[in-house]
């Protein structure tokens, strides 16, 4: 588990195919090294990966062909910035939100402008999360927790602060490219929970969340 919160952008040493997998070489910039062994989680542009080799300056991991078709990685190139974020600890403070490194798919820039000293991206995700994504709500764009602050449709606008810009690889991006996206956990599993209760179980009860409940619990506008 992570918070979206980046402790330091590194860039890729060496990415090495491995038939329809690949196997990366991380330059771990500033992140501390020093109580990360191997079999933790990197988050490496949103996507969790688990460190199979270690080095003081960096680490090898190496991500499978569903990651790779799911995310940007299939694109990245040896120098490639990264945004990394090593997994929360029980004392860690939830600064962001709560954030898997199970990425859902890939956004598009749309646009980026300046207002004030602040940057705006209008971006688009695939049509089918579009549902997952709420005004105000949490997104995950390339491994950086940010808040939604317009919706249209399926697109979204994000406003990205000048500390988050500098901090992270987002002062970078530019209309046309692409990002690693995920949605808010919490907004998956609600939808799972609730379309159980809809289908046919013989077996199982099916579930007593309804739109209504939700609208009394104050979760519903």
């Amino acid at each position: 588990m992570f918070t979206g919160i980046i402790e330091s952008v590194g860039h890729l040493r060496k990415v090495e195919r491995r038939g329809d997998d690949i196997r990366l070489t991380v330059a771990s910039g500033k992140l501390d090294l020093s109580d990360v062994k191997l079999g933790d989680s990197i988050a490496t542009n949103g996507v969790c990966l688990t460190v199979v080799e270690l080095m003081s300056d960096g680490y090898v991991a190496d991500i499978s062909a569903e990651t790779v078709t799911l995310t940007g990685f299939s694109h990245y190139q040896v120098g490639k910035a990264v945004n990394l974020e090593k997994a929360v600890t029980p004392t860690t403070r939830l600064g962001g939100h709560m954030v898997s490194g199970h990425v859902d798919g890939i956004a598009h820039v749309d646009d980026r402008q300046f207002r004030g000293q602040a940057i705006e991206f209008w971006l688009s995700p695939p049509e089918e999360l579009g549902r997952y994504i709420a005004h105000k709500g949490s997104i995950t764009i390339d491994g950086v927790s940010l808040t939604v602050n317009e919706v249209q449709g399926h697109r979204f606008r994000l406003t990205i602060v000048p500390h988050t810009a500098g901090e992270t690889t987002l002062v970078n991006l530019k209309a046309g490219d692409s990002v690693n996206i995920e949605v808010d956990l919490i907004a998956r599993h609600l939808e799972r929970l609730m379309s159980y209760g809809s289908q046919e179980q013989d077996s199982a009860p099916k579930s007593e969340v309804t739109m209504e409940l939700l609208a009394r619990s104050g979760f519903l506008r």
